[in-house]
């Protein structure tokens, strides 16, 4: 009891305290915190997320259809602006004013009283919408007509220069709206937009331009009736980004922050997020080709949502803190405390204490794990109890074993030594079959370089067999052609001297012709003086024998000409057939020696077959020779084959009785190291506390 009470305490001042980050109850509380925390921390975060997405979704299209509906408001407000311009413009009476006033001069009493009668009439419709700040009627060159309000002509001078003005004309027949200005288009009113039209009569012809001034607070007004949200913004801007309308001050007629694309304004509706985090939704008139453009944004939008969520939040949290800290305690009552007590005794095991138990009641995991670690300590005991009387009997088959293994060496000796005896034998045997062996093999080579050679002999006499039967054979043909050639110089000589029978007759002809000629020349002479007798009646007559002795003439110089060329071919046709004498007897001479050549082919050929039928023997006793050869090596590399395996077979068995005897002192010195070790595990084994 004394012994193992001092193990116990042993084994206790083994066990080191260690960094609580480092106890698993420490790791599994971090676990299921951490865990919890994010869990929470994540749906809340994911619950944010969708709610922003999910609202700004809702507003966006909520802000598009206001923002639509509010754009087709204002263009049912434009659709009323045209709708005056073209009530102007169909009215006959102010057609016939105008047509009246370009018929006086300026500033004349009458071109006034019609300046006055078309003010008039201009009023009744400003005055009928308060909406109208002035109306404006121009010539077609841009001087002033008439003009409603309390504007003065000089503020409109000059304006036939203006790009609006321009734009007006250009437009031809349809209305054109005009971009805001601060300081108005009359001079009499600040901050508004306006819409011109030509005026024409009924024949197409320009009377006359019409521009309608509207204050800028109408589209203000329409502005300032709609609410997008908190922080939104508004404003009317014109197909180049500039602003018409918008409830900033200072703003009117500068570049809108809000641009928009062509494809987007082409669209006519529509939304998307800008580059700054906000909503942008816009709509596009067809009538004035402008855009009611809202900004939304949309931190703004989902703030009161984020508040919510993130208080939410906060207090799951909070909550999911509590109950992390409350499962990591139960979890290191439960799991952590009887791991640390099983710690505890696996240590004082360690130290040779193999009587420690845990006697944990619990059916769960760990009440398991600590029943397994009885039954551990009970089989390690009972492993040591067991090892002990092994160890005994170990001890003392070792000095058995060690008797034994010195005899064993004594007979390995022996048997080595007669073996190296019957080894030596074997060498000389197996030498010896090794030289026949050698001339063996040298006697095969030489057979086979007999068998190569007249193999080669028989081939080279097939192919010079071959040779000369292709050789007779194209002799033949030769001969054949050459029979065909001399035919063929002995007909061409004969048509050459033919031919040069005629060139002769032809030369004879061209001899008379030539005197024919000379006979025509002394007849045309002739005729040429008796015409000349004539007188006047023989000038037709002279003409004809002019023409005789020039046709004479050109006839003499051919005639000469092909003489010529007749001598030139008979001498051609003489040294042709000159050379066609000379070769005859060349053909003739040639066509002996091919037949002197095939006979000689004919030998040859008869020659070669009786020398093949002589190697045919030949290789015949060759083959036979060989055959025998062959089986007089294989007899010998059967000897030499015994004679290397029996060498073999003896060196192998003085190898295995030296490596026994190694083996026995081997055996001896193992059997001496096993006693030291039997008893060494004795001692260690007594140690334990079983």
């Amino acid at each position: 009891m004394e012994r193992r009470r001092i193990l116990g305490i042993e084994g206790l001042r083994g066990i080191k305290l260690t960094s609580p980050m480092k106890s698993i109850g420490m790791k599994l509380f971090l676990i299921f915190f951490v865990s919890i925390v994010s869990f929470v921390l994540s749906c809340g975060m994911l619950s944010y997320s969708i709610s922003k997405n999910v609202i700004q979704k809702k507003v966006s299209q909520s802000s598009l259809e206001t923002i639509s509906q509010a754009g087709m408001k204002l263009d049912f407000m434009y659709k009323t602006f045209e709708d005056i311009m073209l009530q102007l413009n169909l009215d006959n009476d102010l057609q016939n004013l105008l047509a009246k006033a370009q018929q006086f001069p300026p500033g004349s009493y009458q071109a006034m009283e019609i300046a006055g009668q078309l003010t008039e009439k201009l009023n009744v419709i400003a005055f009928s919408g308060k909406s109208i700040s002035s109306l404006l009627l121009f010539q077609p060159d841009g001087r002033l007509i008439a003009l409603t309000g309390s504007g003065s002509n000089s503020a409109v001078e000059n304006v036939e220069q203006t790009d609006w003005f321009q734009a007006i004309k250009n437009n031809n027949d349809q209305t054109q709206w005009l971009d805001s200005k601060a300081e108005g288009y009359s001079g009499s009113y600040p901050n508004t937009f306006a819409i011109g039209r030509v005026m024409k009569n009924g024949e197409g012809s320009s009377k006359g331009v019409l521009v309608m001034e509207v204050s800028t607070e109408l589209l203000n007004n329409e502005l300032n009736s709609l609410s997008l949200g908190e922080g939104s913004q508004l404003s009317i801007t014109n197909s180049a980004n500039t602003n018409i309308a918008t409830l900033k001050p200072g703003e009117l007629g500068k570049a809108s922050n809000l641009p928009l694309t062509g494809a987007q304004i082409d669209a006519g509706r529509g939304l998307f997020t800008s580059a700054n985090d906000h909503i942008v939704v816009y709509y596009h008139s067809a009538l004035s080709d402008w855009n009611m453009v809202g900004d939304i944004p949309i931190g703004l939008l989902v703030r009161e949502a984020a508040d919510k969520i993130f208080q939410f939040t906060l207090v799951a949290v909070l909550c999911a803190v509590i109950a992390a800290g409350l499962i990591g305690i139960w979890v290191v009552r439960v799991i952590v405390r009887p791991i640390q007590k099983l710690r505890d005794l696996m240590k004082q095991g360690a130290q040779g204490k193999l009587t420690v138990r845990a006697h944990y009641t619990s059916a769960d995991e760990v009440g398991q794990l600590g029943a397994s670690f009885d039954q551990m300590m009970q089989h390690f005991a009972d492993l040591v109890r067991q090892s002990g009387d092994t160890a005994h009997n170990v001890l003392e088959t070792a000095n058995e074993l060690a008797n034994s293994a010195r005899l064993t060496k004594t007979a390995a000796d022996e048997i080595a030594s007669a073996m190296e005896e019957i080894s030596a034998g074997a060498t000389g045997l197996a030498q010896e079959s090794e030289k026949g062996n050698a001339l063996t093999e040298h006697v095969s080579t030489q057979m086979k370089q007999v068998t190569e050679a007249n193999f080669m002999m028989g081939t080279a006499a097939a192919g010079v067999q071959e040779a000369g039967v292709k050789g007779a054979h194209e002799m033949d043909a030769l001969m054949a052609n050459t029979n065909r050639t001399e035919e063929m110089i002995t007909t061409l000589i004969k048509k050459v001297g033919a031919f040069k029978e005629s060139t002769t007759s032809i030369q004879s002809i061209l001899d008379m012709l030539n005197q024919i000629m000379k006979k025509t020349n002394i007849l045309s002479l002739n005729a040429g003086i008796e015409a000349v007798r004539a007188g006047q009646a023989g000038k037709g007559f002279m003409v004809v024998a002019d023409e005789i002795r020039r046709l004479a003439e050109q006839s003499r110089h051919s005639i000469g000409v092909v003489g010529q060329i007749m001598n030139d071919i008979q001498n051609e046709v003489h040294e042709t057939f000159n050379l066609l004498e000379s070769a005859a007897p060349i053909f003739k001479t040639q066509l002996q020696a091919v037949r002197d050549t095939n006979v000689i082919f004919g030998q040859v050929t008869s020659q070669m077959a009786a020398f093949i039928e002589q190697l045919g023997a030949v290789s015949d006793s060759v083959s036979s020779l060989e055959s025998k050869q062959v089986i007089l090596s294989d007899t010998m590399m059967n000897v030499s084959s015994v004679a290397e395996e029996s060498l073999a077979t003896s060196e192998e068995v003085t190898a295995q009785g030296l490596e026994q005897s190694r083996v026995s002192d081997k055996l001896v010195q193992l059997s001496d190291k096993l006693e030291q070790l039997s008893q060494g595990l004795h001692d260690t084994l007594s140690k334990f506390d079983i």
